[in-house]
């Protein structure tokens, strides 16, 4: 699954439109290679109000995710998060991201998610798939 997503990613071009949403396709790079720095540099933690329910729909089911969602200020291109810089290598750090999300231990991950509440290694995991594909799918990739 992620070789597929890198030849997904690999796919986009600074000119790919957007499908819905306001990101261009580079500041979702950014955004990506943001959410996963985010994701590694806050291990452990409280583990939050507890939302099973919600994060198997949102991460085990084929339920697409919602359009629109608020995006934090601190992965948020156009707020306090990376401002494009040069397309290739901002794609190169959203996939080393997402590289080390996939192959981060349990230890360098955060005890919960603010939406979905406890999360475990396969939950990071899912999610970072999730995640990205939501964001290649605004691109019709």
């Amino acid at each position: 699954m992620l070789d597929a997503l890198e030849r997904r990613l690999q796919a986009l071009t600074p000119s790919t439109p957007r499908r819905w949403g306001t990101l261009t396709a580079h500041e979702m790079l950014c955004h990506l290679a943001d959410a996963s720095a985010s994701i590694l540099g806050r291990p452990g933690g409280a583990a939050g109000r507890s939302r099973p329910w919600r994060r198997w729909l949102a991460l085990y089911t084929a339920l697409p995710w919602p359009h629109g969602m608020k995006t934090p200020a601190h992965v948020d291109p156009r707020q306090a998060g990376t401002r494009p810089g040069i397309f290739e290598p901002d794609r190169a750090r959203a996939i080393a991201g997402l590289r080390a999300l996939a192959s981060a231990t349990p230890a360098a991950l955060p005890a919960a998610h603010g939406r979905f509440g406890a999360m475990r290694q396969r939950d990071w995991q899912r999610w970072g798939y999730r995640h990205t594909d939501h964001h290649l799918r605004q691109f019709g990739l």
